[in-house]
């Protein structure tokens, strides 16, 4: 493992010596070299909490994929707003698909679960104990081939290019 450097530290260390100051409402010395000494014990050990580094291949694509989904939460939003409020609101069709899964990445996994979780009318129930197939609840479900393929090319794919 690679050992952390003191300015990829400096952040961490700054916002909890920050919390603790605000935690103890108070800015005296004392407070300040406690709070110092706990950061700095804290941020030490951050490292060794999160062994796997993300490694970004493609950032361009992660933007991409950061401004589609934005997109796509606020149509989600206004279509989920119609679903519950408007007349068609006693036909609603919620049901359960299934989704083969060919990212293998825990942080693009990770970074699917978000986007799922986020997206309205969509929530990722579980996934297969080998992670090769997702399970998602949709609010709306009229063609479950087409939430596959949703999936699978607007966010899998692209995840895949980012992570793996």
């Amino acid at each position: 493992m690679k050992r952390p450097t003191y300015p990829s530290l400096l952040p961490a260390v700054l916002v909890l010596l920050l919390v603790w100051l605000v935690l103890n409402d108070s800015f005296s010395a004392g407070h300040l070299l406690l709070g110092l000494m706990l950061a700095l014990m804290v941020a030490a050990m951050l490292p060794s909490a999160r062994p796997l580094q993300a490694r970004v291949r493609r950032p361009l694509m992660a933007i991409r994929l950061l401004l589609r989904v934005l997109a796509d939460i606020i149509r989600s939003n206004v279509t989920v707003v119609g679903i519950v409020l408007g007349p068609e609101r006693r036909r609603q069709r919620p049901g359960f698909i299934q989704v083969p899964l060919d990212l293998r990445d825990p942080h693009g996994l990770a970074v699917l679960s978000m986007i799922v979780t986020a997206t309205p009318g969509t929530v990722w129930a579980e996934t297969s104990p080998d992670h090769r197939v997702l399970t998602l609840h949709i609010l709306e479900l009229e063609d479950e081939s087409a939430w596959q393929r949703t999936i699978k090319e607007r966010y899998e794919r692209p995840l895949m290019e980012i992570f793996e």
